[in-house]
């Protein structure tokens, strides 16, 4: 079994002060200890290593060969270990900039309300922050992060899962109040379907009727960049929309809109992920503190 033995790097940073310093008195002040306390501390060193370091009958300190080799490694020993704990120090104290790119719904409602308290935590970490619902390139982009919501495309990309939120379809109650609210994913033909322009999969709309899973594209006469400005559309009453809970919550509680067709969408959720750039496992102090951030405060679902 190996042994622990806590006390070599002490020992080696004496020793190599006693030569930097020329001697054990000077060594000895350095440290605030004694003459004696030194040359025994040296001594238990040579003990352990079966090997004379010092030549103790001159009254200049002389290194023997093996001292001069042993003082050789320690300089570069003692180098590595205050470069270790300088970045353990830094991993502590993060700083820099972050680049994130978030989707507009979860950044709006999820992220935004709390980075005030990241900022608070993090003072020396600045943020660079791009609300979008287009799929950025991290590489291309130089974003450190992103928040993607829907299926992961397989790809080089770390990732951590914020959870999964539940989908709903919604209207304003005056959208309803004029064309009737739809009983069965049918009768979404007849009615004005709000839709993305952009494209993170190929699908439509997912509903299960009579155990039967079904898609429907929204087809109608308004299409959006962004969830947000869907939302903004359907509380305006311009039509259907399929938004995350996060986003209608509040308005469903004021009745600003009104869920349609819930026994058919029990199923439908999208999972929400932080993807990032981690290759070997090497990540910067500065993202590390930031996902760990994101799962802790912007977990859903």
């Amino acid at each position: 079994m190996a042994r622990l033995d806590v006390n070599r790097s002490g020992e080696m940073e004496v020793f190599v002060r006693v030569v930097d310093l020329g001697g054990f008195s000077a060594a000895a002040r350095h440290f605030t200890m004694t003459p004696s306390a030194v040359s025994k501390l040296v001594s238990r060193l040579e003990a352990r290593l079966n090997a004379r370091l010092v030549n103790r009958s001159t009254r200049k300190l002389q290194l023997t060969p093996e001292g001069c080799r042993y003082y050789e490694h320690g300089v570069r020993v003692l180098a590595n270990l205050d470069e270790a704990e300088g970045a353990a120090a830094l991993a502590n104290n993060p700083s820099g900039l972050v680049r994130v790119s978030c989707n507009i719904p979860f950044g709006r409602h999820i992220l935004l309300p709390v980075l005030a308290d990241f900022m608070a935590l993090y003072p020396d970490v600045s943020l660079d922050l791009s609300l979008t619902d287009s799929v950025v390139d991290l590489l291309e982009d130089r974003a450190d992060v992103a928040v993607r919501a829907g299926p992961l495309k397989s790809s080089a990309l770390m990732a951590r899962k914020l959870g999964t939120v539940k989908m709903h379809i919604a209207a304003a109650p005056g959208y309803i109040e004029r064309r009737g609210a739809p009983h069965h994913p049918d009768d979404l033909q007849k009615h004005n379907l709000l839709g993305p322009s952009y494209v993170r999969t190929a699908g439509g709309w997912p509903f299960v009727a009579g155990g039967v899973y079904m898609t429907i594209r929204p087809a109608g006469n308004i299409r959006a960049s962004d969830g947000e400005a869907l939302r903004e559309l359907a509380l305006a009453g311009a039509g259907l929309a399929r938004l995350a809970d996060f986003q209608v919550r509040e308005d469903f509680a004021r009745g600003a809109l009104t869920p349609v067709l819930e026994a058919f969408t029990a199923t439908d959720s999208e999972e929400v992920h932080a993807v990032f750039l981690g290759q070997g496992g090497h990540i910067p102090a500065r993202v590390r503190v930031f996902l760990d951030f994101l799962s802790a405060r912007c977990r859903i679902g």
